[in-house]
Protein backbone atom coordinates (compact mmCIF):
# COMPACT_ATOMS: atom_id res chain seq x y z
CA UNK A 1 0.00 0.00 0.00
CA UNK A 2 1.34 3.45 -0.90
CA UNK A 3 2.19 5.88 1.62
CA UNK A 4 0.81 9.02 3.01
CA UNK A 5 2.14 11.71 1.51
CA UNK A 6 2.09 15.27 3.97
CA UNK A 7 5.53 17.16 3.35
CA UNK A 8 6.12 19.96 1.89
CA UNK A 9 9.54 21.48 1.64
CA UNK A 10 9.55 24.96 3.64
CA UNK A 11 10.51 26.77 1.14
CA UNK A 12 8.13 29.64 -1.25
CA UNK A 13 5.76 27.80 -3.40
CA UNK A 14 3.72 29.97 -5.15
CA UNK A 15 0.20 30.08 -5.06
CA UNK A 16 -1.99 28.11 -8.09
CA UNK A 17 -4.44 30.79 -9.43
CA UNK A 18 -7.25 28.53 -10.72
CA UNK A 19 -10.68 29.70 -13.49
CA UNK A 20 -13.29 27.54 -13.58
CA UNK A 21 -15.97 27.89 -16.40
CA UNK A 22 -19.86 27.17 -15.89
CA UNK A 23 -20.95 26.59 -19.17
CA UNK A 24 -24.25 26.42 -20.60
CA UNK A 25 -23.21 24.13 -23.48
CA UNK A 26 -25.27 24.25 -26.86
CA UNK A 27 -26.65 20.73 -27.36
CA UNK A 28 -24.36 18.83 -29.51
CA UNK A 29 -22.83 21.72 -31.11
CA UNK A 30 -19.33 21.57 -30.24
CA UNK A 31 -18.49 24.81 -32.34
CA UNK A 32 -20.82 26.58 -30.77
CA UNK A 33 -19.85 25.44 -27.01
CA UNK A 34 -16.30 26.69 -28.03
CA UNK A 35 -17.36 30.31 -28.78
CA UNK A 36 -19.41 30.44 -25.88
CA UNK A 37 -16.11 29.10 -23.89
CA UNK A 38 -14.36 32.02 -25.44
CA UNK A 39 -16.73 34.45 -24.18
CA UNK A 40 -16.41 33.58 -20.69
CA UNK A 41 -12.83 32.81 -20.81
CA UNK A 42 -11.72 36.07 -22.02
CA UNK A 43 -7.89 37.11 -20.82
CA UNK A 44 -6.18 34.92 -18.29
CA UNK A 45 -2.65 35.15 -16.89
CA UNK A 46 -0.06 32.93 -17.78
CA UNK A 47 -0.04 29.85 -15.81
CA UNK A 48 -3.16 29.48 -14.96
CA UNK A 49 -5.10 26.50 -14.62
CA UNK A 50 -8.82 26.80 -16.33
CA UNK A 51 -11.28 23.86 -15.77
CA UNK A 52 -13.93 23.09 -17.94
CA UNK A 53 -17.13 20.84 -17.30
CA UNK A 54 -17.38 17.37 -18.77
CA UNK A 55 -18.77 16.87 -22.16
CA UNK A 56 -17.70 20.90 -22.26
CA UNK A 57 -18.90 21.51 -26.24
CA UNK A 58 -21.77 18.70 -26.55
CA UNK A 59 -23.87 18.23 -23.37
CA UNK A 60 -24.65 14.82 -21.73
CA UNK A 61 -25.60 13.14 -25.17
CA UNK A 62 -25.68 9.66 -25.96
CA UNK A 63 -24.73 10.06 -29.53
CA UNK A 64 -21.87 8.65 -29.70
CA UNK A 65 -21.81 9.60 -33.63
CA UNK A 66 -21.64 13.37 -31.80
CA UNK A 67 -19.69 12.73 -29.16
CA UNK A 68 -16.88 10.87 -29.84
CA UNK A 69 -13.03 12.34 -31.21
CA UNK A 70 -10.03 10.34 -31.97
CA UNK A 71 -7.40 10.77 -29.31
CA UNK A 72 -5.24 13.58 -29.27
CA UNK A 73 -7.39 15.14 -31.91
CA UNK A 74 -10.71 16.06 -33.21
CA UNK A 75 -12.73 19.59 -32.50
CA UNK A 76 -12.47 19.57 -29.05
CA UNK A 77 -9.12 18.54 -27.80
CA UNK A 78 -7.40 20.92 -30.29
CA UNK A 79 -9.69 23.58 -28.95
CA UNK A 80 -8.35 23.07 -25.74
CA UNK A 81 -4.74 22.62 -26.79
CA UNK A 82 -4.85 26.36 -28.81
CA UNK A 83 -6.92 27.76 -25.50
CA UNK A 84 -4.00 26.67 -23.70
CA UNK A 85 -0.90 27.55 -26.03
CA UNK A 86 -2.74 31.15 -26.63
CA UNK A 87 -2.89 32.15 -23.48
CA UNK A 88 0.16 29.89 -21.95
CA UNK A 89 -2.20 28.31 -19.57
CA UNK A 90 -3.34 24.71 -18.29
CA UNK A 91 -6.89 23.52 -19.44
CA UNK A 92 -8.78 20.79 -17.88
CA UNK A 93 -11.99 19.53 -20.01
CA UNK A 94 -14.16 16.32 -21.04
CA UNK A 95 -14.11 14.93 -24.27
CA UNK A 96 -15.25 11.46 -25.56
CA UNK A 97 -12.76 9.55 -27.41
CA UNK A 98 -13.41 6.03 -28.68
CA UNK A 99 -12.69 2.72 -26.96
CA UNK A 100 -11.44 -0.47 -28.76
CA UNK A 101 -15.47 -2.17 -28.55
CA UNK A 102 -16.85 0.35 -30.74
CA UNK A 103 -17.69 2.16 -27.22
CA UNK A 104 -16.74 5.10 -25.65
CA UNK A 105 -14.25 6.70 -22.73
CA UNK A 106 -15.56 9.50 -21.14
CA UNK A 107 -12.68 11.21 -20.15
CA UNK A 108 -10.80 14.48 -18.76
CA UNK A 109 -8.04 15.49 -20.30
CA UNK A 110 -5.39 17.96 -20.13
CA UNK A 111 -2.96 20.39 -22.11
CA UNK A 112 -0.02 22.22 -20.96
CA UNK A 113 0.87 25.77 -21.84
CA UNK A 114 2.74 24.54 -25.25
CA UNK A 115 -0.59 23.23 -26.02
CA UNK A 116 0.78 19.63 -25.23
CA UNK A 117 -1.32 16.78 -23.62
CA UNK A 118 -0.34 16.29 -19.60
CA UNK A 119 -2.95 14.18 -18.36
CA UNK A 120 -5.70 12.06 -19.87
CA UNK A 121 -8.24 10.44 -17.01
CA UNK A 122 -10.60 7.77 -18.21
CA UNK A 123 -14.05 7.83 -15.68
CA UNK A 124 -13.80 5.45 -13.56
CA UNK A 125 -17.76 4.96 -12.65
CA UNK A 126 -20.00 5.49 -15.33
CA UNK A 127 -22.79 6.33 -14.03
CA UNK A 128 -25.50 3.03 -14.81
CA UNK A 129 -28.64 5.11 -13.65
CA UNK A 130 -28.14 7.57 -16.54
CA UNK A 131 -27.46 4.84 -18.64
CA UNK A 132 -23.78 5.88 -19.55
CA UNK A 133 -22.66 2.34 -19.06
CA UNK A 134 -24.77 1.24 -22.48
CA UNK A 135 -22.37 3.41 -24.60
CA UNK A 136 -19.11 4.13 -22.13
CA UNK A 137 -16.68 1.75 -20.76
CA UNK A 138 -15.14 2.34 -16.98
CA UNK A 139 -11.44 3.27 -16.88
CA UNK A 140 -9.36 1.20 -14.63
CA UNK A 141 -6.91 3.44 -13.42
CA UNK A 142 -6.91 6.93 -11.02
CA UNK A 143 -4.07 9.88 -12.43
CA UNK A 144 -1.85 11.96 -10.59
CA UNK A 145 0.06 14.75 -12.25
CA UNK A 146 1.84 18.09 -11.24
CA UNK A 147 1.07 21.18 -12.31
CA UNK A 148 3.32 24.12 -11.28
CA UNK A 149 4.30 22.23 -8.66
CA UNK A 150 0.93 21.34 -7.53
CA UNK A 151 -0.09 17.33 -7.34
CA UNK A 152 -3.46 17.45 -8.97
CA UNK A 153 -5.80 14.24 -9.37
CA UNK A 154 -9.14 14.70 -12.08
CA UNK A 155 -12.33 13.12 -11.62
CA UNK A 156 -15.31 13.18 -13.47
CA UNK A 157 -18.65 13.97 -12.16
CA UNK A 158 -20.08 10.55 -10.85
CA UNK A 159 -16.89 9.76 -9.18
CA UNK A 160 -17.70 12.36 -6.45
CA UNK A 161 -19.89 9.81 -4.99
CA UNK A 162 -16.93 7.14 -4.24
CA UNK A 163 -14.49 8.43 -1.98
CA UNK A 164 -12.01 5.68 -2.12
CA UNK A 165 -11.17 7.42 -5.35
CA UNK A 166 -10.11 10.89 -3.73
CA UNK A 167 -8.32 8.70 -0.47
CA UNK A 168 -6.22 6.90 -3.43
CA UNK A 169 -5.19 10.32 -4.35
CA UNK A 170 -4.67 11.60 -0.68
CA UNK A 171 -2.66 8.74 -0.18
CA UNK A 172 -0.27 9.83 -2.88
CA UNK A 173 -0.26 13.46 -2.16
CA UNK A 174 -2.57 14.96 -3.88
CA UNK A 175 -3.28 18.56 -3.07
CA UNK A 176 -5.95 19.71 -5.88
CA UNK A 177 -9.23 17.70 -6.99
CA UNK A 178 -10.55 18.74 -10.47
CA UNK A 179 -14.37 17.64 -10.47
CA UNK A 180 -15.54 17.85 -14.01
CA UNK A 181 -19.29 17.35 -13.89
CA UNK A 182 -22.91 17.58 -15.75
CA UNK A 183 -24.54 17.24 -12.43
CA UNK A 184 -28.23 17.56 -12.72
CA UNK A 185 -30.34 19.92 -10.74
CA UNK A 186 -32.67 17.26 -8.80
CA UNK A 187 -29.29 15.95 -7.04
CA UNK A 188 -27.64 19.62 -6.54
CA UNK A 189 -28.09 19.46 -3.06
CA UNK A 190 -25.62 16.14 -3.31
CA UNK A 191 -23.27 18.27 -5.48
CA UNK A 192 -22.50 20.56 -3.10
CA UNK A 193 -22.42 18.44 0.08
CA UNK A 194 -20.00 15.55 -1.92
CA UNK A 195 -17.90 18.21 -2.82
CA UNK A 196 -17.50 19.98 0.07
CA UNK A 197 -16.87 16.91 1.92
CA UNK A 198 -14.16 15.77 -0.75
CA UNK A 199 -12.05 18.79 0.35
CA UNK A 200 -12.41 18.21 4.52
CA UNK A 201 -11.73 14.48 4.36
CA UNK A 202 -8.54 14.47 2.39
CA UNK A 203 -7.90 18.07 3.59
CA UNK A 204 -7.32 19.10 -0.28
CA UNK A 205 -8.01 22.14 -2.37
CA UNK A 206 -11.43 20.86 -4.60
CA UNK A 207 -12.64 22.77 -7.89
CA UNK A 208 -15.96 21.29 -8.67
CA UNK A 209 -17.11 22.40 -11.99
CA UNK A 210 -20.58 21.56 -12.93
CA UNK A 211 -22.70 22.87 -16.12
CA UNK A 212 -25.57 24.95 -16.08
CA UNK A 213 -28.98 25.48 -18.22
CA UNK A 214 -31.08 22.56 -19.69
CA UNK A 215 -30.51 19.94 -22.57
CA UNK A 216 -33.39 17.91 -23.96
CA UNK A 217 -33.00 15.34 -20.60
CA UNK A 218 -32.57 17.76 -18.32
CA UNK A 219 -31.47 20.82 -16.09
CA UNK A 220 -28.08 21.81 -14.20
CA UNK A 221 -28.14 24.57 -11.50
CA UNK A 222 -24.83 24.93 -11.66
CA UNK A 223 -23.33 25.13 -8.15
CA UNK A 224 -19.83 25.10 -9.44
CA UNK A 225 -17.58 25.76 -6.91
CA UNK A 226 -13.66 25.81 -5.27
CA UNK A 227 -12.85 24.60 -1.88
CA UNK A 228 -10.40 25.11 0.45
CA UNK A 229 -8.66 22.38 2.73
CA UNK A 230 -11.01 23.47 5.81
CA UNK A 231 -14.09 23.26 3.62
CA UNK A 232 -14.63 26.57 3.36
CA UNK A 233 -15.93 27.46 -0.30
CA UNK A 234 -13.96 30.47 -1.78
CA UNK A 235 -15.70 31.10 -4.99
CA UNK A 236 -19.29 30.02 -6.09
CA UNK A 237 -21.01 30.37 -9.50
CA UNK A 238 -24.33 30.19 -8.55
CA UNK A 239 -26.64 29.20 -11.01
CA UNK A 240 -25.63 31.47 -14.08
CA UNK A 241 -23.09 30.80 -16.79
CA UNK A 242 -19.96 32.75 -15.24
CA UNK A 243 -16.87 32.11 -14.69
CA UNK A 244 -14.98 32.15 -11.28
CA UNK A 245 -11.57 32.06 -10.26
CA UNK A 246 -9.31 31.65 -6.69
CA UNK A 247 -6.21 31.12 -5.82
CA UNK A 248 -5.26 27.77 -4.56
CA UNK A 249 -2.02 28.26 -1.66
CA UNK A 250 -0.43 24.63 -1.01
CA UNK A 251 1.46 26.19 1.93
CA UNK A 252 -1.85 26.81 3.53
CA UNK A 253 -2.36 23.23 3.07
CA UNK A 254 0.66 22.25 4.18
CA UNK A 255 0.07 24.21 7.42
CA UNK A 256 -2.93 23.07 7.52
CA UNK A 257 -2.27 19.24 7.58
CA UNK A 258 0.26 19.89 9.54
CA UNK A 259 -1.74 22.35 12.22
CA UNK A 260 -4.24 19.29 11.98
CA UNK A 261 -2.69 15.76 11.00
CA UNK A 262 -6.09 13.73 10.40
CA UNK A 263 -4.44 12.08 7.27
CA UNK A 264 -1.59 10.61 9.24
CA UNK A 265 -4.52 8.65 11.05
CA UNK A 266 -5.30 6.70 8.29
CA UNK A 267 -5.42 3.20 8.66
CA UNK A 268 -4.76 2.77 4.71
CA UNK A 269 -3.22 -0.97 4.81
CA UNK A 270 -6.65 -2.24 5.87
CA UNK A 271 -8.58 -0.49 2.95
CA UNK A 272 -8.12 -1.42 -0.46
CA UNK A 273 -7.72 1.51 -3.04
CA UNK A 274 -7.47 -0.36 -6.75
CA UNK A 275 -7.06 2.48 -8.44
CA UNK A 276 -3.67 2.12 -9.86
Amino acid sequence: MAPVCVVVSQGIIPNMKVVAIQLNTVWEDKHASHQRVETLLGSVEPGTLVVLPEMFSTGFSTDLSVLVEEEGCGDSQRFLASVASRHRCWVIGGVVVPAPDGRGWNQAVGFDPSGEPFVRYTKVHPFTFGGETAIMNAGESAKLVEVADMKICPVVCYDLRFPELFRWGARRGAELFVVIANWPAPRQDHWRTLAKARAIENQAWVVAVNRCGTDPNHAYAGGSAIFDPRGTMVADAGSAEVRIEAECDPVMLHAYRREFPALLDMRHHLFATPYD
